[in-house]
């Protein structure tokens, strides 16, 4: 097993953000409000998805990038989650630099798809509706900062427990995936309605400049509390667990026969 050359890796980060972002904000631009008219009543049916929905989709769209190009890149796909395993010591920090850069480009690509599908229809409105995160008035519940801080970083945190533990060479092989993109459908089963659901800083920055109403404003709180958050669970998952595995790094491995030849 050898693993893959870093542009190959961050080829594979982008793509897997780009499809998270792509997929679950888009579920939530489009799908989970959707007024259909029912002609004999008179009055519009709901056929939207709703939180459920938009929360199965961003949970589906990291577990099928997960089983897609996890074997490349390690499937982070969120700047929070390569700065905790690196702080976990599953992952070199050379790296961390290029892994970020790579998850935001490929965010702030969907970013601008999501938008340029917007306006395709007369009715709707892209400022405001682009699935921003926020806290205040620009939280779906009116959620203050500190709540919103302190759900993020503590979910942020939860997340990457989940992912330092399924990744564990002696969890169950090959369900590595389902347990992380159901753990992130709880997550956003819980925040939804606080900040929108973050704990993705590239998430929150590839729609935030789209969105405007207030959104750029207020990123900084979606990167400071989820590398927070996951900076904490790096730190500690081996000592709350009592395993180490730090000399394991969560990148990607394939057969030598699939690895492009170094150049």
């Amino acid at each position: 097993m050898r693993t893959p050359p870093l542009p190959s890796r961050l080829g594979a980060e982008a793509l897997g953000t780009f499809w998270l972002v792509f997929g679950g904000c888009g579920s939530a631009v489009f799908a989970a409000k959707y007024l259909a008219p029912d002609v004999p009543s008179g009055q519009s049916v709901q056929l939207g998805i709703g939180f459920l929905g938009v929360a199965l989709a961003f949970g589906l769209t990291v577990m099928t990038m997960a089983y897609a190009v996890g074997h490349v890149s390690g499937a982070h796909f969120n700047p929070a989650v390569t700065i905790g395993v690196a702080v976990a010591k599953r992952f070199p920090w050379a790296e961390v630099p290029a892994y970020v850069v790579a998850q935001v480009v490929g965010g702030l690509l969907a970013g601008l798809a999501l938008w340029g599908v917007a306006r395709g229809s007369a009715g709707f409105k892209v400022t405001g509706n682009l699935a921003a995160n926020g806290y205040g008035d620009h939280s779906p519940g009116g959620y203050t900062l500190v709540a919103v801080l302190v759900a993020e970083a503590i979910l942020t945190a939860f997340f990457l427990y989940i992912i330092l533990g399924a990744t564990d060479e002696r969890a169950p092989v090959g369900f590595a995936p389902i347990a992380i993109g159901l753990g992130l459908t709880l997550i956003h089963l819980i925040s939804i309605p606080i900040s929108n659901t973050s704990v993705n800083p590239a998430r929150s920055t590839a729609v935030a400049f789209f969105n405007g109403n207030g959104a750029p404003g207020q990123l900084w709180a979606f990167w400071v509390a989820p590398i927070v958050g996951a900076a904490i669970a790096g730190a500690t998952y081996h000592l709350v667990t009592g395993i180490d595995r730090r000399d394991e790094d969560i990148t990607g491995m394939v057969e030598p026969e699939d690895a492009p030849s170094p150049t």
